[in-house]
């Protein structure tokens, strides 16, 4: 069976994306982190599918996606839109 969670081919990737957080993201983990929110455990890069998430919470199945400057060029608005989609099946 194919590990849809955290799948190791990406760990690099959401390393990466860890050490290289926006401004916004840090402010937003210090939020999220040490389960502030209802006792939510909530990840950082966390990959679900081919996905990467900036925040997730696996009880929760809730994925919170900052889409900033980064997300605005119509190549970009479109794979947001799949990864959308394809999360909400």
């Amino acid at each position: 069976m194919k590990h849809i969670y955290n799948n190791k081919i990406l760990r690099d990737r959401r390393k990466e994306l860890r050490y290289n957080q926006t401004k916004t993201e840090r402010i937003l983990w210090r939020c999220l982190s040490r389960e502030q929110l209802g006792n939510k455990r909530f990840f950082r890069q966390y990959s679900v599918g081919g996905y990467i998430l900036d925040f997730y919470c696996p009880k929760a199945r809730l994925a919170i996606e900052l889409d900033g400057g980064s997300h605005i060029p119509s190549e970009q608005k479109l794979y947001d839109t799949e990864r959308t989609k394809s999360l909400s099946q």
